[in-house]
């Protein structure tokens, strides 16, 4: 671990940050921001250096999983030996990007925190996929981080006319960026969109060229990345940890392993409306409480008939409304299960004072 001093402005430490760490019992020991998580540990960037840092067991034990520190929270630390230390507490976690853990019904699973934008990767060859775009937009709109659609390897060719017609009910609500790194100006556009202090996590499959976009951003090698396969012209997995880097001059980008599934975490299923622009037509449906499924008078449906609402926009609106309604009935559930499950913790800490 290194030896430096870290002005942690530039990773996004604030005021309101310093308020809430003085809220906690720990106030008086370190606080960094943890950029990479391992396995079992966690790399922190705190004012004098960069810390290995392991949890104390009633972090491990007395907390749920998707309560654990995740890359981009801002933590408090207890420092020992030579640049290591103990994680002790965690500050109020914020802007955090979640997905459902695969093969969980209601589990979820932390990607970053304190995050304000979310770049979502695609690239314009047969990775490109206009319902996978939506379904990271509806995850990342459910925890106010602002979603942009990064359309990459744009030097491969690809017919435009069909993508942007594919993504106009998108670009008309989110910034879209076409960009190929053997193109300058289409990464200096992406890299002035991003301003100082600003945290921004890229999401996407794998061999779309997150970490790529990273290493240009950052002018220079910071990521490890694979070759393009000649046979297939897609790039090998090759992040396997998610991971912080600084850009001198803006902000802080985190780069996560690409994914094959990305299962929807929200427990307001009705806030898709927003972003499928089916509260555009809803306001005008006969009955109030309408779910545009086959009412009669739903405005939404006549816009689907009409052509006015694209019918497979409608469909996918449908399909991950249900999916969000499901986790949703099921994290109700489960939280009910973790209240117990808190309550357990604290009377065993109130014995524990007792002896």
């Amino acid at each position: 671990m290194s030896n430096e001093n870290n002005n942690l402005s530039l990773y996004g430490w604030s005021d309101n940050l310093f308020r809430q760490k003085q809220i906690s019992q720990f106030k008086d020991m370190s606080h960094g921001r943890i950029i990479v998580t391992h396995k079992t540990c966690y790399e922190v960037v705190a004012e004098d250096g960069v810390y290995l840092c392991e949890l104390t067991g009633n972090m491990i034990y007395g907390r749920m999983p998707d309560e654990y520190p995740c890359t981009g929270d801002w933590v408090i630390f207890q420092p020992f030996d030579a640049n290591k230390g103990i994680i002790v507490d965690t500050l109020p976690r914020e802007r955090a990007l979640y997905r459902k853990k695969n093969g969980t019904v209601a589990d979820r699973q932390a990607i970053a925190s304190y995050v304000d934008k979310a770049f979502i990767v695609q690239s314009l060859d047969d990775n490109f996929n206009v319902r996978r775009a939506e379904r990271f937009i509806a995850q990342i709109m459910e925890e106010n981080i602002k979603p942009v659609l990064v359309l990459n390897k744009a030097d491969l060719g690809c017919d435009r006319q069909k993508i942007d017609e594919a993504i106009k009910h998108i670009a008309r609500q989110f910034p879209v960026f076409i960009t190929s790194i053997r193109q300058p100006q289409t990464i200096l556009r992406l890299r002035e969109s991003i301003t100082k202090g600003e945290t921004v996590v890229f999401v996407g499959s794998s061999g779309v060229g997150k970490s790529s976009l990273v290493n240009t951003l950052c002018g220079k090698s910071v990521l490890n990345t694979s070759d393009i396969s000649l046979s297939t012209g897609k790039g090998r997995h090759t992040s396997t940890r998610r991971e912080m880097v600084l850009v001198d001059g803006s902000g802080v980008l985190i780069d996560t392993p690409g994914v094959r599934e990305f299962g929807l975490a929200i427990d307001n299923p009705d806030s898709l409306a927003e972003m499928f622009e089916i509260s555009d037509y809803a306001e005008s449906c006969r009955f109030s409480d309408c779910k545009h499924i086959d009412e009669p008078g739903c405005a939404v449906l006549e816009a689907v008939h009409n052509g006015t609402l694209d019918h497979k926009v409608y469909e996918s609106y449908l399909k991950l409304k249900r999916e969000a309604w499901h986790f949703s009935a099921s994290e109700h559930e489960k939280r009910k299960k973790e209240k117990s499950f808190t309550k357990l913790v604290e009377e065993v800490k109130k014995r524990k004072a007792n002896f």
